[in-house]
């Protein structure tokens, strides 16, 4: 299980965290809604169509959690509130990747990798 937020929503609460919060303290940013990983995966296969065949299971990582959850209480006390259920942010941002291939296209055409290895090769061989 997760706690997912909409990233604008992050965005936002840190933005109230910075001109309302009290320096030095912490202030947990997260969303109402909770599911597991799976479930989003699937939901990104219904919004983008794409075959369910995509899907790999890998195996867990040893001694991993099996939830994610945080309380946003004192970011809230501050007036602070998600504005997106995450279901609806997640048809926004795949909304977004398709209609900006421009920003995506590299990454996958190898691109990207051959830029990230001119610039910071000799730092992945170090």
């Amino acid at each position: 299980m997760r706690n997912w937020l909409f990233v604008e929503d992050f965005a936002r609460g840190i933005g109230h965290a910075l001109l309302h919060g009290k320096p030095g303290e912490v202030y947990n940013c997260g969303g109402p809604d909770e599911c597991d990983n799976l479930a989003v995966v699937n939901r990104i296969i219904e919004l983008a169509p794409a075959d369910p065949g995509l899907i790999e299971f890998v195996t867990d990582r040893p001694g991993h959690d099996r939830r994610y959850s945080l309380s946003s209480a004192k970011l809230q006390a501050l007036g602070w509130r998600a504005q997106v259920r995450f279901l609806e942010g997640l048809a926004r941002t795949v909304d977004w990747y398709r209609e900006n291939e421009w920003w995506w296209a590299p990454i996958r055409s190898g691109e990207y990798r051959e830029y990230y290895e001119r610039h910071y090769g000799r730092a992945l061989k170090a």
